[in-house]
């Protein structure tokens, strides 16, 4: 059992991830949660000095300190500051404070820097969830399922505004569609997703999950509502294939299935039937033919 639940999480992290991934890739905005996944650190430090190992007071701190690290990144930018130069500024600032404050009171909140880093998936199966004195299973089945669910169903309400705004923010302002509202509410999924993933996979690799198999459906398809289900369907597949990896190798299990997922990715960057590389290639030379 150990082994399904580690790959359920597993796959539960990817579909997560992934959902929320393929709107930041469309907007130009992969490195927003690069930015968010550092960042919460200081927030986390927090609700263990407050209410220890709370994981709901946990998620609600993490969540503010990452919208409040979207309001900074908007508003060093709309004050002529570059793009990424915000992104940098604002995380790598966020990042450290949170470093010296779990450094400095290490032994008092119980965290350690290197699996705030990687994660560790694998203890996954051991950390679980009881009511009433039953066990439900693994806490971090039901908190990144929860939020996973919670994702689904607000895109899926939202599904056509969140489009439009992805495609072409000004029409959609043009149209009456609230488009910083709808900004805001995709960071705060992107916030609760980094979160609920982040003591599984670590700060670094949920990175990977957001970013990766959404670019590999985006290689491979040019509706929306396909490419989430092919980013998905590449984190899983990697999600799997990455555990029983890891297991051969004794390796990183989180590591493995990022991976695997670029493994993915290479492959439909080279084989794409609009995009690819070779295929590419392969039509010039018919043509020339």
């Amino acid at each position: 059992m150990n082994d399904f639940w580690i790959i359920l999480v597993g796959i539960l992290v990817a579909c997560a991830c992934s959902l929320v991934g393929c709107f930041l890739v469309l907007r130009k905005m992969a490195m927003i949660g690069d930015a968010i996944s550092h960042s919460i650190l200081p927030g986390i430090a927090i609700a263990f000095f407050i209410g220890g190992r709370d994981s709901f007071l946990m998620m609600v701190a993490a969540s503010l300190v990452g919208l409040f690290t979207v309001f900074l990144i908007q508003t060093f930018h709309q004050k002529g500051v570059q793009s990424d130069a915000s992104i940098g500024i604002v995380y790598t600032a966020l990042f450290s404070i949170g470093v010296i404050m779990v450094s400095m009171n290490a032994r008092q909140i119980g965290i350690d820097l290197d699996c705030i880093l990687h994660g560790e998936i694998a203890f996954t199966p051991w950390n679980t969830l009881s009511i009433g004195g039953v066990h439900l299973g693994p806490r971090a089945v039901w908190q990144v399922g929860s939020v996973f669910l919670l994702s689904l169903i607000v895109i899926g309400v939202f599904y056509k505004q969140f489009k439009i705004c992805s495609f072409d923010p000004v029409m959609a302002a043009a149209i009456g569609i609230p488009v910083v509202f709808f900004h805001y509410l995709l960071m705060a999924l992107v916030s609760l997703v980094t979160v609920a993933s982040f003591e599984s996979v670590g700060a670094i690799l949920v990175v990977g999950m957001l970013v990766v198999p959404a670019s590999t459906a985006y290689l491979l398809t040019e509706r929306l509502s396909v490419m989430i289900g092919i980013s998905m369907l590449v984190g899983s597949l990697s999600a799997v294939i990455g555990y029983y990896i890891a297991f051969i190798l004794d390796s990183s299990i989180a590591g493995s299935m990022v991976a695997v997922s670029g493994m993915l990715f290479l492959l439909a960057l080279l084989f794409s039937p609009t995009h690819g590389v070779l295929m590419k290639k392969w039509k010039l030379r018919s043509r020339s033919i």
